[in-house]
């Protein structure tokens, strides 16, 4: 594979592709260890990151609650997912996912022999699904959503709906994604919503009390800045300088760099402090959190009366609903149209799309005045689209009867 070929040539001064690579070293002796001795069926799930992870989740325990006596596998595609994730207790086995070669993919199939897959949401690897439909293997995909831009979809993609045409059964996100599947010949398929909202429900409840934050807000308004870019901070800077009503802000990068947080902390006419160096009293004083470390990011949002998320400039928005699970008015990038979620809450005027900095003052202005309708409706949103999992587990039951038969 060409793409190989290229992560091997830059993993030597490139860190995320040398994870890539040595993650997968003679994976198959380091599979068939991991697996030895096994006697219990196994369901196999993958994910390619962190997000679809997180996505996957509530379906992984569901599946472990009604089927304890099978091991679950769980499989990244991303070092971003694995070295995050890879002590995960709700799995039994976590590896990286072998590059889709047929000599991989038949060796993988061939030694976790699953009784069931899953693949979460983008994840259509031919050779892995080929071998798993020939091995009689249930394959199922949930939260998936489909754009008529897709090749699927192009007069040329027929290998693409082959592809899909694998699958014993797809879950999608809207009715817009039924409609382009049911164009191209697929029938088993169901609108199944998006199993992130029963994972940030339950971000509520298992949210944890952070002190230092809880002293930085203190009695005033908070806006928490969730996975900023460089390409967000360039707006949000200048919007912070100049705001001149009462505001603390957190901010929490998506990659933690501490020569760029420092050059952030210097454009700052604002005072402002490093979680890391920070305790109750220096955190009290200051105007601006930057959050240096992984993993308090769904928790923080609890503070929060307003969320910025970042991604929309560049990369791809990130998860806005961690935020609107809280109920607070959302602001991101002009990038958002490919998620669900941001259309929606943009529609509802709950979420708020901005082009630059003062589009994103006036914008917030109006929102830091009356901010009541926002807060309910995405509090209201995340709620009401629960139930996802549900769905994804009546497949399941249907699909591993079907197998035992």
């Amino acid at each position: 594979m060409a793409f190989q070929s290229l992560l091997r040539l830059v993993a030597s001064f490139n860190p995320k592709a040398r994870l890539w690579v040595d993650g997968r070293r003679d994976w198959a002796d380091k599979l068939w260890r991991l697996l030895a001795g096994n006697t219990s069926p196994i369901a196999w799930f993958h994910a390619a990151s962190l997000g679809e992870f997180e996505q996957g989740c509530p379906v992984i325990e569901a599946f472990r609650a009604a089927y304890p006596d099978y091991k679950i596998l769980l499989t990244f595609f991303s070092p971003s997912g694995y070295e995050v994730r890879k002590d995960y207790d709700g799995a039994d086995y976590i590896v990286y996912l072998p590059a889709d070669t047929p000599n991989n993919a038949c060796q993988f199939v061939t030694l976790v022999k699953p009784r069931i897959a899953f693949f979460i949401k983008y994840e259509f690897w031919y050779n892995y699904l080929r071998e798993l439909d020939a091995a009689q293997v249930p394959i199922i995909s949930f939260s998936a959503i489909f754009r008529p831009d897709q090749l699927f979809f192009k007069p040329w993609g027929q290998f693409y709906q082959n592809m899909l045409r694998y699958f014993s059964h797809i879950l999608v996100q809207n009715k817009e994604s039924v409609n382009l599947l049911a164009g191209i010949g697929l029938k088993n398929v169901t609108l199944g919503g998006d199993t992130r909202f029963d994972r940030v429900s339950q971000v509520v409840v298992t949210k944890k009390a952070i002190p230092v934050a809880e002293a930085f807000k203190a009695n005033t308004p908070l806006l928490v800045v969730g996975s900023a870019w460089p390409e967000d901070m360039a707006v949000l800077i200048p919007f912070i300088n100049q705001f001149n009503k009462p505001l603390k802000v957190v901010i929490a990068p998506h990659e933690i760099k501490e020569e760029e947080i420092e050059r952030w902390r210097k454009q700052l006419i604002r005072s402002s402090v490093r979680f890391s160096q920070a305790n109750i009293d220096t955190a009290r004083s200051a105007d601006v959190l930057f959050i240096d470390n992984i993993g308090m990011l769904s928790s923080l949002y609890q503070y929060g009366e307003f969320a910025y998320i970042g991604g929309a400039f560049k990369q791809g928005l990130h998860n806005i609903l961690e935020a609107a699970t809280f109920g607070m008015p959302l602001f991101f990038g002009p990038d958002y149209d490919k998620y669900q979620e941001a259309v929606d809450l943009v529609g509802e005027e709950a979420a708020f799309s901005i082009h630059d900095t003062d589009e994103l003052t006036t914008t917030f202005l109006k929102q830091y005045d009356n901010p009541a309708k926002a807060t309910r409706v995405s509090r209201d949103y995340v709620q009401r689209n629960i139930g996802a999992t549900a769905k994804v587990m009546e497949i399941v039951q249907k699909s591993l009867l079907l197998t035992n038969l």
